[in-house]
């Protein structure tokens, strides 16, 4: 490593250059998660951003055009970071040998600790999915179907493998899938604090196993 960076300094230096850039919008995602989840879109200034995020105002110009633009980007992180999670568990699954079942019950899992990890964006992010009119509508629902995407290729391998009845509706299922995590996750955070996720993963599991598998409740 340090060869490297002596014999391609400017590499290295870029490399560097790309990191910081991203720590930098980290925070600035963070800081904006959190103002909007508090005061709205509307009332959130970039001053207040940059000011929560420890950074001057023109470093919010710098990596973004506008703070719309700095929210559809937030939105385009935030549920990559979460379809990621879903397809690692899903992945992690299938490596160990597990059934559709069992991979569909690990993103269950998965999207509950991403939940309980960034409570404020997945808030902004359900509200956001109902709004109308806004600039980043269209980049939601890409986003969103990448998202519900992953928990309908395994459904679809589930119904292939025999796993799981063909009278599945895929799409409509992934999506209702997702959707229950989101909102009993959000209701547990809101109006069940003293569960744990191992009491609400299980609680969601037998839903899953009774719906879904047919295993019954």
């Amino acid at each position: 490593m340090q060869k490297a960076a002596g014999a391609g300094g400017s590499k290295g230096g870029s490399k560097v250059s790309g990191g910081r850039r991203q720590a930098t919008k980290a925070k600035l995602y963070e800081a904006a998660v959190t103002l909007i989840a508090e005061q709205g879109f509307s009332a959130t200034t970039v001053d207040e951003i940059a000011e929560r995020a420890g950074v001057a105002k023109g470093t919010v110009y710098y990596n973004f055009a506008s703070k719309a633009e700095l929210f559809e980007e937030l939105l385009r992180y935030g549920v990559g970071l979460l379809t990621e999670s879903l397809q690692r568990a899903a992945d992690e699954t299938a490596a160990s040998g597990g059934t559709k079942v069992a991979a569909l019950d690990a993103m269950i899992r998965a999207g509950l600790e991403f939940i309980s990890t960034y409570p404020s964006f997945t808030q902004l992010y359900v509200a956001e999915l109902w709004r109308t009119g806004r600039a980043w509508q269209s980049t939601l629902l890409v986003v969103r179907q990448q998202a519900v995407a992953v928990v309908e290729g395994v459904l679809r391998e589930g119904v292939e493998a025999g796993e799981l009845s063909e009278e599945i509706d895929i799409p409509l299922t992934a999506a209702a899938l997702v959707g229950m995590v989101l909102v009993a996750a959000l209701d547990w955070l809101a109006f069940q604090p003293e569960r744990s996720i191992d009491d609400v993963h299980a609680a969601l599991s037998r839903l899953l196993q009774g719906r879904v598998a047919g295993t019954g409740l």
